[in-house]
């Protein structure tokens, strides 16, 4: 397999350049002040991982007080975090990489015992797991200030110095919730049929877009999406083509397609074995750039995402055990790539803060270990 392509500098919508296809996925670090602020073992974190690749996705920032959906995660809600948020994009550019904030809100997802409160989302159905929380539905005045508030976000992502935003429409959050027929059972101008599901995502999406125009420079904004869900009601490949037909009539960047791995088959369907961005990729036509990221390890990996019409590919759960992965994939020393994580000091020996390195050993079979 030939990977010199992954190397290759990258010219996307909005007149952003990247130096290579190789983007750090958006991660969870669990490890942020209590008020939102970045903590400085995430920037010593971002530092190490930062040296060769084009772009880095940042872990979700939280655009409201109430889309707050895990401990130790980055805000972006107000504007006394734009020094915070600036001292990340900072040490990205100081390693040569564009720096894109990925701005959130996760809905039914965000714990009440982390909010101290009911949380939102588009109607009252909780999430089938264990102990999920009934949220309340959103109202309409409550739709409309969250859309302002992601266009808030974009102007704090501009001031703190961000080459751009990625806006997290998957992984079962907010915009997701609203677009799912699981989670949406609204039977106002915000739900019901396919087009009033997908009403709120777009608004999202145009509301960014607009607040990016305020930048003067290049400026990007892409959006992530889960192009399926296994509830029943929810949402199928046919559904997301529709959306993703939507977002490609806008002035997008890229589209970033969330699965757990980039060459597994439908997760809804098990007859149908075409990996879901491969579905997308065929209908976009190249009319909007496609980030493939899932389970890719290897330099062979990577550019088989290249092959198969990707623009970049975002690697994830490889950095987290091998910082120095551009690196050795530019010389050449694949067999030098680590792919296990240390199952004690792994803190230290991969600047990993602790609290995501605690909670990455605790996710059983999420990493393997050495």
């Amino acid at each position: 397999m030939n990977t010199s392509a992954l190397f290759d500098a990258y010219t996307w919508p909005s007149g952003l350049e990247t130096e290579n296809r190789l983007i750090m996925a958006p991660m969870t670090t669990w490890s942020s002040h209590g008020d939102g602020r970045i903590h400085p073992d995430e920037i010593a974190y971002l530092r190490r991982r930062t040296p060769g690749l084009g772009m880095v996705i940042t872990a979700a920032a939280y655009v409201q007080p109430l889309g707050h959906a895990f401990p130790g995660q980055w805000s972006c809600h107000d504007d006394s975090m734009i020094p915070s948020l600036r001292a990340a994009a900072d040490v990205i550019h100081e390693q040569g990489a564009k720096a894109i904030l990925q701005i959130h809100h996760g809905g039914r997802m965000c714990p009440a015992s982390l909010l101290d409160t009911q949380p939102v989302s588009a109607s009252g159905e909780a999430a089938e797991r264990l102990d999920a929380d009934t949220p309340r539905p959103m109202t309409t005045g409550e739709i409309e200030q969250c859309i302002l508030a992601f266009a808030e976000a974009t102007r704090r992502a501009i001031e703190a110095g961000y080459d751009g935003v990625e806006i997290h429409g998957a992984n079962t959050y907010l915009l997701q919730q609203f677009f799912s027929p699981h989670s949406n059972r609204r039977t106002d101008a915000w739900g019901g049929s396919l087009k009033k599901r997908m009403r709120f995502p777009l608004a999202v999406t145009d509301a960014v877009l607009a607040a990016a125009k305020s930048a003067g420079r290049p400026f990007a904004v892409g959006y992530r999406i889960s192009p399926e869900e296994i509830e029943e009601p929810g949402i199928t490949m046919g559904d997301t083509l529709q959306l993703v037909d939507a977002l490609a009539a806008r002035p997008l960047d890229w589209l970033h397609v969330s699965v757990r791995s980039y060459f597994a088959g439908s997760m809804r369907d098990d007859t149908d074995p075409v990996p879901p961005t491969r579905h997308i990729i065929e209908m976009l036509d190249e009319r909007l750039p496609v980030i493939g990221v899932g389970l890719v390890y290897s330099p062979d990996e990577a550019a088989a995402l290249l092959e198969d019409g990707c623009a970049a590919v975002a690697l994830g759960r490889i950095l987290l055990m091998e910082p120095d992965w551009p690196a050795k994939a530019r010389d050449g020393n694949t067999a030098d790539i680590r792919h296990a994580l240390p199952a004690s000091g792994g803190d230290t020996q991969l600047t990993i803060p602790m609290p995501m390195y605690r909670k990455l050993l605790s996710r059983a079979g999420w990493l393997p270990l050495e």
